[in-house]
C-alpha cells in the first residue's frame, strides 16, 4: 500500500511548483524517518536465543590467562591470541599467521615481515614495535622461552622485525609456534585477567578456574566470525563433562569420559571424533632418587608397564602402545625392536640391581623397594594407569604409593619427594623432534623433570639444534630417541587419541587438531 500511495503523490507533485515539490518531498522524508526510528526503537533487543553462541567445555582449568607463562595455553585455544606462525598439521611444516614471511639463510640473522592492517582488540595497531615489546616480555617472564628461542637481539622497523639469535639455530621459526610466544598488546597491564590479543574473539570476562566469556571481534584481520560469542569453560571431571553434553548444557566437550563413548555414539544428535595427535603418556622418572639411578631398576619399571592392557582396558582402544616419545608414523621416529616385558623380566632386572624377593617384599640390603608415584585427575586415564602399575608392582613385592597432585609441572619442578609420575606431553607440536628433546632432555629444558643430564645426549641435541638438513635432523632425532630408549631415561606408555564430542545438529566447522592448539577459530559456526 505504501508503494501505491507514493506513486500517486509523485504524479500530483509533478504539476506543482518546484518549491512546493521540495517542501513536500522533505516533509514526507522526515515523516518516513520518524516512522522508521519509532519502529526501530519499538523492536525488542536481541534475545539470548537469537545470538549465535557456542559453549565449549575443556578438561583443564586455569587461574591465569597470561599467555607468556600460562601452561594451559587457554588464550590461544580460546581464540584471544595468535602467534607469528602456526603449524600446518597436514604437511608438518610452519605456515604464516601474524607474520607474512621470513628469511634467515644463516640460521642466525632473521628478517620477519609482519602482516599489515592488523589491530589488537583495543584498536591499537600491531606493528613491529608492538610485536617486539610482546616478544621481549615473553623472554623476560619465561626462562623456558629464553632457552627455546635463544634470542640475542630484536630490532623493529615499521612492519619488519630483525632478530639475531645467540647461535645458528635453523629451527628458530618453528619455535615461534609456541603459544607462550603469543603476541599481545603489552601497553595493557592486566595480563592475568585481561590479555589483549589479535584473535577472532575478545575476552569479555574471566572467572578463574571456571570460565571465559568471549565475543566476536568485528575487525578481525582474517574475517570476523559468524558467532556472536563463545563460552569457554573448564571441568576436570570427565564424567561431568560427558553429562554436560548429554543434558545440553554445553555444545562441545573436549575429552569426554572414555567409557561413555559408546553411549554418545549411539545418539544421532552427538558426533564423536577421535584423532591421533602428537601426544604421549609417559612414566617420568626422578633421576635424583637413589634407586632410579640404577638403569636396571628403570628397566624393571619399564618392563612392568603392561601397555596393551592399558590401551584396551583404560583407553578402550583409543590409543596405541608407545615405545618412544614420537608417533611411529613421524619421519624422525626410530623403529624399535620388540622387548620382552612382564613381571618375570622385571624381577630379572631387579636381581641385576641387587634386589631379591624376601617374605613377599622386593628388597636390597634389608631395605624394601618402595616408590612414590605422582598422578593428576585432569587427564582421567592417568590415575587409572597409575593404579594398574601399582597393582602389577605389588605382585612382585614393590609397594607403590599413589599421590594425587593438581599442577604436575609446578610440583615436579619444585619438589623431589617422588620417584615416578604419570605425565602427558605433546612431543611434536611444531612438527619436529627438536621441541620435545630440548624441553625434556637438555639440562636447561623446561620439562626436564627427571633432572636428566647426560653429556652424550646433550651433544646430540645441540648438534640437532644447529642442523638445517631435514634428513640429517631426522637421523639425529633418531639417535637421541634411541639413547633415551636404551638408558630408559623415561618410560613411554601410549599415544592417546584426542576425543571430542559435540552437538552435531548445532555445531558447524569444528576441527579436532593434532597439535591441540587451535580450537576456537573464526571458522567455527552453528547450523
Amino acid at each position: 500500500m505504501r508503494h501505491e500511495k507514493n506513486n500517486s503523490q509523485h504524479h500530483i507533485n509533478v504539476k506543482q511548483p518546484k518549491k512546493s515539490y521540495r517542501y513536500n518531498f522533505l516533509k514526507n522524508s522526515i515523516l518516513l524517518l520518524c516512522i522508521s526510528l519509532i519502529s526501530a526503537c519499538s523492536q525488542p533487543p536481541q534475545s539470548a536465543d537469537d545470538r549465535k553462541h557456542i559453549h565449549f567445555l575443556y578438561n583443564f582449568s586455569t587461574n591465569s590467562l597470561d599467555p607468556h607463562v600460562d601452561s594451559s595455553y587457554v588464550p590461544l585455544r580460546a581464540g584471544i591470541t595468535e602467534t607469528l606462525v602456526r603449524l600446518d598439521e597436514e604437511n608438518l611444516t610452519v605456515s604464516p599467521w601474524l607474520a607474512e614471511s621470513w628469511e634467515g639463510d644463516d640460521g642466525e640473522h632473521w628478517t620477519i615481515k609482519l602482516r599489515e592492517n592488523i589491530t589488537f582488540h583495543n584498536g591499537n595497531i600491531m606493528d613491529a614495535e608492538a610485536v617486539k615489546a610482546s616478544l621481549e616480555r615473553a623472554l623476560h617472564e619465561n626462562i623456558a622461552i629464553q632457552n627455546a628461542l635463544k634470542i640475542k637481539s630484536i630490532e623493529a622497523e615499521d612492519y619488519t622485525l630483525h632478530i639475531t639469535t645467540k647461535e645458528p639455530f635453523p629451527e628458530f621459526i618453528s619455535e615461534l609456534v609456541n603459544p607462550n610466544v603469543s603476541i599481545i598488546d603489552v601497553t595493557e597491564e592486566d595480563f592475568i585477567n585481561q590479555p589483549v590479543g589479535t584473535g577472532p574473539f575478545v575476552l569479555k570476562s574471566f572467572t578463574p578456574g571456571s570460565k571465559l566469556e568471549l565475543e566476536r571481534y568485528h575487525d578481525y584481520w582474517d574475517g570476523a566470525s559468524n558467532l556472536d560469542g563463545v563460552t569457554f569453560s573448564f571441568n576436570e571431571d570427565a564424567n561431568a563433562r560427558t553429562l554436560a553434553l548429554q543434558s545440553g548444557q554445553v555444545d562441545i566437550v573436549y575429552r569426554p569420559a572414555t567409557e561413555s563413548l559408546e553411549t554418545l555414539q549411539a545418539k544421532d544428535s552427538i558426533k564423536v571424533e577421535s584423532t591421533a595427535t602428537f601426544r604421549v603418556h609417559q612414566m617420568t622418572m626422578n633421576m635424583d632418587r637413589e634407586s632410579l639411578k640404577d638403569v636396571n631398576v628403570r628397566r624393571a619399571v619399564d618392563a612392568l608397564i603392561n601397555r596393551q592392557k592399558i590401551v584396551d582396558s583404560i583407553l578402550l582402544g583409543y590409543a596405541e602402545p608407545a615405545t618412544g616419545p614420537f608417533l611411529p608414523s613421524l619421519p624422525f621416529a626410530p623403529k624399535y625392536e620388540q622387548q620382552p616385558s612382564g613381571a618375570d623380566i622385571a624381577i630379572q632386572y631387579l636381581n641385576k640391581a641387587g634386589y631379591s624377593l624376601v617374605d613377599g617384599k622386593m628388597q636390597k640390603d634389608g631395605e624394601p623397594l618402595t616408590l612414590t608415584l605422582l598422578t593428576y585427575s585432569a587427564r582421567a586415564d592417568l590415575p587409572l594407569i597409575a593404579q594398574v602399575f601399582q597393582s602389577d608392582a605389588k605382585q612382585i613385592g614393590i609397594d607403590v604409593e599413589i599421590r594425587q597432585i593438581d599442577t604436575p609441572e609446578e610440583y615436579m619442578a619444585s619438589n623431589r619427594d617422588w620417584d615416578l609420575a604419570t605425565y602427558s606431553n605433546l612431543t611434536a607440536p611444531r612438527g619436529d623432534a627438536g621441541y620435545y628433546l630440548n624441553a625434556t632432555y637438555h639440562p636447561t629444558g623446561a620439562l626436564n623433570f627427571s633432572r636428566t643430564e647426560q653429556p652424550e645426549l646433550t651433544a646430540i641435541i645441540e648438534k640437532l639444534n644447529q642442523t638445517v638438513s631435514q634428513e640429517e635432523r631426522a637421523l639425529l632425532a633418531e639417535q637421541a630417541a634411541d639413547y633415551v630408549h636404551e638408558n630408559v631415561l623415561n618410560s613411554y606408555v601410549l599415544h592417546p587419541s584426542t576425543i571430542v564430542a559435540y552437538d552435531a545438529n548445532k555445531v558447524k566447522n569444528w576441527v579436532t587438531t593434532r597439535s591441540e592448539y587451535y580450537m576456537i577459530t573464526n571458522q567455527l559456526d552453528v547450523n
